[in-house]
């Protein structure tokens, strides 16, 4: 048997949620075995964890403001987070708070994103 059907290898990745696991064990299942492992790659590449997103959270609030937000592809609310001083602190401090729900968020993007280019691979 290989050692990709044995294991389940999104159990490694770090901060991963059970309804993160849920949203991905659901969008892989339509996948053959090769585009499974090329959904994995793809993904793992791209994912985000909840440990970073509280880094760029803490650095977009002290030092550099929108910082999370160009992180997770959202330019246009880093730009204004960048000239309002993360809206005057506030929305810096919010997303400071809901990292794990930003960092959700874009992993589930993340997976509809890898699900796509997937399904075409193969």
């Amino acid at each position: 048997m290989d050692m990709f059907q044995n294991n389940n290898p999104y159990m490694a990745l770090p901060g991963i949620t059970p309804e993160e696991l849920g949203y991905i064990q659901q969008a892989i299942a339509q996948l053959s075995e090769n585009q499974q492992k090329y959904f994995y790659m793809t993904y793992t590449t791209k994912r985000k964890s909840p440990q970073d997103m509280l880094i760029f959270c803490i650095i977009g609030t002290f030092l550099v403001p929108g910082l999370q937000r160009f992180i997770i592809g959202q330019i246009g609310m880093g730009i204004l987070y960048l000239f309002t001083g993360g809206l005057c602190l506030i929305g810096s401090i919010v997303d400071l708070v809901n990292h794990k729900t930003l960092a959700l968020e874009y992993n589930q993007k993340m997976v509809f994103e890898s699900f796509q280019v997937a399904k075409m691979s193969n």
